[in-house]
């Protein structure tokens, strides 16, 4: 179970990083979209996932080689504005909740569609 000091560790780490994104000049990391974001106990290692259901598979690639390359200066910026002693090292994911939401909403909607019937 998640304590309320690691979620609210979680969601400003997910603030910082959405915030060093808009301020890099790559417009393709401009558009992406941070669902979330976890980090571990004693801030070793952060989970990061965005949205990516809009995007093909390159476009895909891309992004991740994009947010590899900026990790360093992702980095510095969480330090900045965190006060943190130390930044976690970060993995993107692609957040694959929101499809299966879909999925699951989609599901439903046609239960409830043949039992009207």
């Amino acid at each position: 179970m998640d304590s309320v000091h690691a979620k609210r560790l979680d969601a400003g780490l997910l603030e910082y990083i959405q915030e060093a994104l808009s301020a890099l000049d790559d417009p393709r990391l401009h558009g992406i979209t941070l669902t979330r974001a976890h980090c571990s106990r004693g801030k070793y290692h952060a989970h990061v996932y965005f949205d990516a259901q809009a995007l093909d598979t390159q476009t895909q690639k891309e992004i991740f080689h994009a947010l590899k390359k900026a990790t360093p200066l992702l980095r510095a910026h969480v330090l900045q504005v965190s006060g943190w002693f130390k930044c976690p090292k970060f993995s993107f994911h692609i957040d694959e909740s929101l499809e299966q939401e879909r999925r699951l909403e989609t599901l439903f909607k046609a239960i409830a569609k043949e039992s009207r019937c």
